[in-house]
């Protein structure tokens, strides 16, 4: 699976921002995930769809303002994001599960279960 995101900017905070991940290669997806590295940070969740849709999840500190969406026609995950925040600076990855054998991996913030990775978007949010 070659993932690539796009979509990232400046804005003004209280501003909106949308990132794309498209996939190609091998398209079927357990799950796909968004996550972001701020700078000097740890790599944290944001939030993650699964296959159909049907299930979602996201970090608490984006629950209402970020929304994740897929197109499973054209093989993207979406990403909107509305009213950021600077401390939504950071760089987003999106990355992808595979293993049919890992279904739960939705509900999982977990980074290392996911297996293949985008270089990532940088997203700056000013004050």
């Amino acid at each position: 699976v070659q993932l690539q995101a796009s979509g990232g900017g400046s804005v003004q905070a209280g501003g909106s921002l949308r990132l794309s991940c498209a996939a190609s290669g091998r398209t079927f997806t357990v799950a796909t995930g968004w996550f972001r590295q701020a700078p000097g940070k740890e790599r944290e969740f944001v939030a993650a769809i699964n296959w159909s849709g049907a299930t979602i999840n996201y970090a608490a500190s984006v629950k209402g303002r970020f929304t994740i969406s897929r197109d499973s026609a054209k093989n993207t995950v979406h990403l909107q994001m509305n009213s950021l925040k600077p401390e939504d600076t950071a760089v987003y990855y999106c990355a992808a599960a595979v293993a049919i054998t890992d279904l739960d991996v939705t509900t999982s913030t977990a980074a290392e279960r996911y297996n293949y990775w985008g270089r990532g978007t940088l997203v700056t949010v000013s004050s």
